[in-house]
């Protein structure tokens, strides 16, 4: 347990967060198109390579997710990536699920796959160099939904990944996403996700998974994005921070939220109120991707002349984000890239 506790509280290291670089192939190559980039197997490897070798960086970054294909590649060098990251005291993670697929039984719901033969792949990523995982559910929020059967499932699979990394000694972080999409209010979204946490951690107790050496990556608590009342930071803060003490045990190491489809700024802003509300009875951190990545991939447009530019744009969201991580975040940081 001893190892698991030990990695578990890397990640949660102060001023620290993951980048969660583990797109898979079809959603990445959407955002290289949308950037105008060709989607290719090479421009996402250059892509990753860009991140990872950004001097700076791993001041502000305490892990990083990969997604398989990038778990297996390397640099333009030959370094493979999980040794890059190693070197640079970042440690490595690895996505496990296969996604969410239609659940059966529902029309609008989804759960999320991946379980067979999770053992024997855990075994090959632990000696590859993984000491962390992600798993992601997915839950679809409006006036009826989540359904229970929805919800009871998908905490079930969450606890089996988690009991299952915990065997091959790696932390597993436990994503339970309640989405954004939708006209739902904060009032509505603060209920589905004190529903959806304590299943989830019923769940996990009923499995014996250890709290200690586990993570857990929450939305933050939102009203949809078609909503017609948008809470400002302090409520989205207050109302987070609420949930999340009502329903998460206090023995587990830290919290790294997802962006979720906010903005750069709205999720390092609301990050920074959360870690300026005082001290919580675990770490509050990040694991954002878009959040990240998104204003470095505009920026490199696939051009090997640009890389410069586009880390510069990484390092920069990663010491906003990172100072967010220790509620230091000010809007004149935001000025500085551009004086940089």
């Amino acid at each position: 347990m001893s190892e698991l506790r030990q990695n578990a509280e890397r990640l949660v290291a102060e001023g620290k967060g993951i980048l969660a670089a583990d797109e898979s192939n079809g959603t990445m190559n959407k955002r290289l198109e949308a950037a105008g980039v060709e989607p290719s197997e090479e421009n996402r490897r250059a892509l990753r390579e860009l991140l990872f070798t950004t001097e700076g960086a791993a001041e502000h970054i305490s892990g990083v997710i990969l997604y398989d294909e990038t778990f297996h590649q390397s640099t333009a060098d030959g370094t493979p990536f999980p040794r890059l990251l190693e070197d640079q005291g970042v440690v490595p993670g690895i996505k496990v699920d296969t996604g969410a697929k239609p659940l059966p039984g529902s029309e609008d719901e989804k759960i999320t796959e991946g379980l067979d033969g999770l053992r024997e792949r855990l075994a090959e990523y632990y000696e590859g160099g993984a000491r962390f995982a992600k798993w992601r559910a997915v839950i679809t929020i409006d006036e009826h939904l989540p359904s229970p059967y929805c919800v009871h499932v998908n905490a079930h699979a969450l606890a089996r990944y988690a009991a299952l990394c915990q065997e091959a000694q790696i932390v597993p972080i436990v994503e339970p996403e309640v989405l954004m999409d939708g006209g739902h209010t904060i009032d509505r979204s603060e209920e589905v996700t004190g529903d959806v946490l304590s299943a989830v951690f019923a769940e996990l107790r009923a499995q014996h998974v250890q709290f200690e050496g586990m993570l857990l990556k929450p939305n933050m608590v939102l009203a949809g994005y078609e909503c017609s009342e948008q809470p400002d930071d302090d409520e989205v803060a207050e109302r987070t921070l609420r949930c999340l003490r009502r329903h998460v045990p206090a023995a587990v190491p830290g919290i790294v939220f997802l962006s979720g489809g906010q903005s750069d700024e709205d999720a390092t802003t609301r990050l920074n109120v959360m870690n300026q509300m005082g001290p919580q009875p675990w770490e509050i951190s990040f694991s954002y991707g878009r959040g990240l990545q998104a204003a470095a991939l505009t920026t490199w447009h696939g051009e090997d002349e640009k890389v410069p530019e586009a880390q510069k744009q990484y390092r920069h969201r990663a010491r906003c984000t990172g100072a967010a991580r220790r509620g230091e975040y000010t809007e004149a940081m935001e000025r500085e890239l551009a004086t940089a």
